[in-house]
């Protein structure tokens, strides 16, 4: 890639905003005022940022229970996802969904998911509807390490191979299934390796540098526009809390943590835009004020937003509630 100002600085906004976001849930749920459970993005923003910069809007994606980074990069309103995040009916499912089931089709954005690696077999729908229609659009499938155990990563990589769909699974491989390390839940040290057996390339990325992954996720996308097929793309990378709010996250050796935190992808990534001259550290102090602004707008947006009424429980869903229907 050459190395371009506009690209750079939408994906040092877009990354800004995940973790600004993030943050913001992270107290919010400290607070009580977030129901269920919260999974956060940070630590992961390159991911996102970078394979969503080379989508257009009418490219698709499917997330996972750690999906707010991949919509807020997909280009998902920060009012209505926080209103999502505290029950409001202002929020994109109406407040009925929650953190770990945003989506918004007008967008592309499939859906996040609480169910681990069931997103893999929602983006071969997408693939084989795209290949129906026979447009250039592509799916990108996020999914973490912990997904390629499941059942549903070899049917989906062996069909979307098959049929040559459309498809870039991004895995985001932050080292832990839970609180299990991939070195005890897996035997090979790569899972981009998976994708020789399917017959596609397997790519090991950097996923805390956002150029490298903008880059990798470019020729996968042009692949899969032009008919090649998918392809299996690994960011190596790791999530800055635990596998959910409230998980002290004690299985991670400390020498680790240190490790990881040193490569945190923002900063790292400020301090390249501004050696190579891209961003000055006043316009990227303006960026990072802009975020602060969005943020709080958002928040306020949500904060007032009133709850659903008590009237719409049985709205949105696929089985209908009746007076036969007895609660034992």
């Amino acid at each position: 890639m050459k190395i371009n100002r506009d690209i750079t600085s939408t994906m040092y906004l877009r990354m800004r905003r995940i973790r600004e976001f993030e943050n913001t849930a992270m107290m919010l749920f400290a607070e009580g005022k977030i129901p269920g459970a919260l999974h956060l993005y940070t630590g992961e923003e390159a991911i996102a940022a970078g394979v969503c910069a080379n989508l257009r809007e009418d490219d698709f994606i499917v997330s996972t229970h750690r999906g707010h980074g991949h919509i807020v990069a997909k280009g998902g309103e920060l009012k209505y996802m926080m209103a999502e995040l505290l029950g409001k009916e202002t929020g994109y499912c109406n407040g009925k969904g929650g953190s770990m089931h945003i989506a918004d089709v007008s967008m592309g954005i499939l859906g996040a998911n609480g169910i681990v690696g069931a997103g893999l077999s929602i983006s071969v729908g997408a693939g084989l509807s795209i290949s129906y229609h026979g447009t250039d659009q592509v799916c990108v499938c996020f999914f973490g390490d912990g997904s390629s155990n499941q059942g549903t990563f070899h049917e989906a990589l062996n069909i979307a191979s098959i049929w040559k769909l459309p498809i870039i699974f991004v895995c985001e491989n932050n080292g832990y299934g839970a609180s299990m390390s991939q070195a005890k839940h897996m035997a090979i040290r790569d899972i981009a390796d998976r994708g020789a057996a399917y017959g596609i390339p397997g790519v090991v990325v950097d996923g805390n540098d956002v150029i490298a992954v903008y880059n990798t996720t470019m020729g996968a996308v042009s692949r899969a526009r032009s008919g090649g097929g998918p392809t299996l793309i690994e960011c190596k990378t790791y999530r800055h809390r635990g596998q959910f709010e409230g998980d002290p996250g004690i299985y991670r050796p400390a020498a680790e943590v240190e490790e990881w935190f040193a490569k945190d992808p923002l900063p790292r990534f400020a301090r390249f835009l501004q050696e190579k001259g891209l961003l000055s550290a006043q316009e990227i102090e303006a960026i990072d004020k802009q975020v602060a602004d969005e943020i709080s707008e958002a928040l306020i947006f949500a904060e007032q937003s009133p709850y659903p009424a008590v009237e719409r429980i049985v709205e949105d869903i696929y089985a209908d509630i009746t007076e036969e229907v007895r609660v034992r």
